[in-house]
């Protein structure tokens, strides 16, 4: 099971991580890192604070299991993708407006960077992780486009701007802020 789908059953030990990664992502995405504590993680899965700590030691382990479920779900999500370089592109920019709930939420990876230098090395690791992933991605991606328009954006440019997308519709709470934010891509790289 995902950190995005529903949970099992209480009484499952699985199903009670799940729903502890579950709160944990909703959080992060909506709250930032530093927005929650592990008080508002039980609260939330209906369990005592003390029971969270059977599942992880510490909220920087927590992190990093959700960064490590972020990543896997985007490997999961691009692997699955067919079509061209540009419909893999549309998907991608659709995966950032409708999945991570562009005008209600934010990126896992980007609701780190308020507390940055206030998460351990690990955590660090496991954003830089779900980070590179994506540009590797892209990457590939955008090498396989034949449009030269198309050349001059990099990859780090598109993860920036999805990013600075999603960071600009939370503030509004519109999603047509992060369209906004997108659209000057969306000519050279699908035209």
């Amino acid at each position: 099971m995902s950190a995005t789908q529903a949970s099992s059953p209480p009484d499952s030990s699985a199903g009670t991580r799940d729903r502890i990664l579950h709160v944990a992502r909703e959080l992060i995405q909506t709250r930032s890192y530093l927005g929650f504590s592990f008080q508002d993680i039980a609260d939330a899965v209906g369990i005592r604070k003390a029971s969270l700590y059977h599942h992880f030691a510490t909220k920087e382990a927590l992190g990093v299991e959700v960064m490590h479920a972020a990543t896997q779900l985007f490997k999961d999500w691009s692997g699955a993708l067919g079509g061209s370089p540009q419909d893999k592109l549309a998907a991608y920019f659709q995966m950032y407006r409708k999945a991570l709930h562009a005008g209600h939420g934010v990126c896992p990876a980007g609701a780190m960077a308020p507390g940055w230098d206030c998460i351990n090395d690990a955590l660090r690791q496991a954003v830089r992780e779900l980070r590179n992933e994506q540009m590797l991605w892209l990457a590939g991606v955008m090498g396989a486009l034949r449009s030269k328009q198309a050349a001059t954006i990099s990859p780090a440019v598109v993860f920036a701007t999805c990013q600075g997308g999603l960071l600009a519709a939370r503030m509004t709470g519109q999603p047509a802020d992060f369209d906004e934010a997108i659209s000057h891509l969306k000519g050279p790289l699908l035209g």
